[in-house]
């Protein structure tokens, strides 16, 4: 550890035991009776913490919190262990919603699961456009996408769209294309791909712009049923102990409703906005800001360099090794992103980038460089995903302090075909959450749901131990970048607070800051790697509130 580390560390861990602070006549409420890590520096377990209105009062010995507290409501954990609040440093919480509210199509075995569970929801919602998604073809037995010959037979009467997990890809029936005027001959939009048949015509499947193609004929949920998939993701992420959401690619009328929700009281979690690329006029009108609950935060806006591996739209530097000559998509060009840029850093918000391939990242930093100069800065923007980097650049992140926002489940998934996709070589710099932080740059950790599940057992354990949910792990999936289980904790605690500026009041169980906790049935710091999968979620804490226990 290098003597700056150690500074840090021996300063977190003071600031957990400073002095206990009373925070006026608000009740107090002592936690107790299980494993309790404040984070940050420091590796042990304390006995209790002080609760006093939305801030912790005390943090050490239990004998020592009864005697600050006397007459404290007891929290008595039973056995579980608690943990500064887990937040989801990628996920797009809307969509999260609407997922439980459309066709889910996660875990589909095949194109034959698909055809089944289409004509199964069918039945059972007879009118109006089908929208749903959450597939993902790489391990199907077909071994390709599914095609709008495939959706026909099952529904022709009406509108399908259904979206690849990863959000980068959609597949669309023939009445979906023929609402939107595509045929073999449209024009394909910069950044897109329309995948065509041996006859020319086209299958279906659209890949990153050209999916606006069909969007723009696609009904939107209406906004009663966005208010409703908000609530839905709150309560659903809740329980599963997550505290905070860095929220991406936000709409404003989004942002409107869950600024609503929370001062309705409909909405617990802490949230930080990053607005979609044309969705900026506020965030550039009034910069960073904060709502009347100090939960809901506008931070900045989310920008797209490339897209997707899966669907091979994902910008490399070379071909996709099983696509020779193919190199991906750029969706955003430089220049385009270096205007957005210097408006971001004129109203002193944040920007957040999606960037997966080595040429997308690079592409990424490059136009960071632009406008913020080589020369390390404290504006914490951001790269989304960082999977692919290549060696020459890895260093740039560090020295130029930008944040890596990874998720560390994208490995566990994508490394069944990433190594087809990319070669032997390219795996060195593919999900090298290590490599980053032993270079010094900030890393933190999130879900990107609901590409993914946006659970954080599965998002830990995958941080920590590398491999499938069922044990599995190639030769070539990188096990020396998995993370020990102190750094894999910091992925989602103070990690998260400081990649949106919140260090000083978030991210750690520390005397002055916010009452945010989340309580597993199981201590991830000692179990092995296949009982987190097991753990629960028994409370979660935000503001020194319960909204959720379970």
């Amino acid at each position: 550890m290098s003597m700056l580390s150690r500074r840090s560390a021996l300063a977190l861990t003071a600031a957990a035991f400073a002095a206990p602070r009373a925070y006026g006549e608000a009740p107090a409420m002592l936690i107790t009776g299980g494993a309790i890590y404040a984070g940050g520096g420091d590796p042990r377990a304390v006995e209790a913490v002080v609760v006093r209105g939305d801030r912790i009062a005390f943090v050490g010995a239990l004998a020592a919190a009864r005697a600050f507290a006397p007459g404290a409501k007891v929290v008595d954990l039973g056995g579980a262990t608690a943990f500064p609040g887990f937040v989801d440093c990628h996920a797009h919480l809307t969509e999260i919603g609407l997922r439980e509210m459309r066709l889910d199509l996660t875990g589909t075995a095949s194109v034959a699961e698909l055809q089944a569970r289409l004509k199964a929801w069918a039945a059972d919602h007879p009118s109006g456009a089908i929208v749903g998604g959450g597939w993902i073809e790489t391990h199907w037995p077909e071994h390709r996408f599914p095609t709008r010959a495939d959706i026909d037979p099952i529904v022709s009467d009406r509108p399908v769209y259904l979206q690849r997990a990863d959000g980068h890809a959609l597949v669309a029936n023939g009445r979906a294309l023929a609402l939107s005027g595509i045929t073999g001959s449209t024009v394909v939009p910069a950044g897109g791909q329309i995948l065509l048949d041996v006859k020319g015509e086209p299958t279906g499947l659209l890949v990153d712009n050209a999916m606006a193609l069909v969007n723009a004929h696609r009904p939107p949920p209406t906004t009663a049923e966005r208010r409703e998939a908000m609530i839905r993701a709150g309560k659903l992420y809740a329980s599963r102990g997550w505290t905070g959401v860095h929220s991406m690619s936000v709409a404003q009328g989004d942002l409107d409703i869950v600024r609503g929700l929370a001062a309705a009281s409909d909405f617990a979690l802490r949230l930080d906005n990053y607005m979609d690329v044309g969705e900026t006029a506020e965030v550039f009108r009034t910069g960073p800001s904060v709502d009347a609950t100090g939960r809901i935060r506008l931070r900045g806006i989310k920008l797209y360099a490339d897209g997707a591996l899966g669907s091979r739209g994902a910008a490399l530097l070379a071909p996709y090794s099983d696509r020779p000559g193919w190199t991906g998509s750029i969706v955003t060009p430089k220049d385009a992103m270096i205007g957005y840029m210097r408006q971001a850093k004129a109203a002193e918000c944040q920007v957040a980038v999606h960037a997966i391939g080595d040429l997308g990242n690079r592409n990424a930093l490059d136009a960071m460089t632009e406008v913020l100069g080589r020369s390390r800065t404290d504006r914490r923007w951001r790269i989304e995903h960082a999977q692919i980097i290549s060696p020459s650049d890895m260093p740039r992140f560090a020295a130029m302090g930008v944040t890596a926002s990874m998720q560390p489940s994208h490995a566990i998934g994508d490394l069944y075909f990433a190594p087809a996709r990319l070669g032997e070589d390219r795996l060195k710099g593919a999900y090298a959450w290590k490599t980053l932080l032993r270079g010094g740059a900030l890393v933190c950790g999130g879900s990107d749901a609901p590409v993914e599940k946006g659970d954080p057992r599965i998002e830990y354990y995958a941080a920590a131990y590398r491999h499938a949910l069922d044990g599995f792990a190639g030769p070539d999936w990188g096990l020396d970048e998995a993370l020990s289980r102190a750094d894999a904790l910091r992925l989602f605690t103070s990690s998260a607070a400081r990649a949106v500026g919140r260090d000083a009041e978030l991210g750690t169980l520390a005397v002055g800051k916010k009452a945010d906790l989340t309580v597993f049935s199981k201590d991830f710091t000692k179990i092995q790697p296949a009982e987190m999968l097991g753990a629960k979620a028994v409370l979660t804490m935000v503001d020194g509130k319960v909204i959720y226990e379970g």
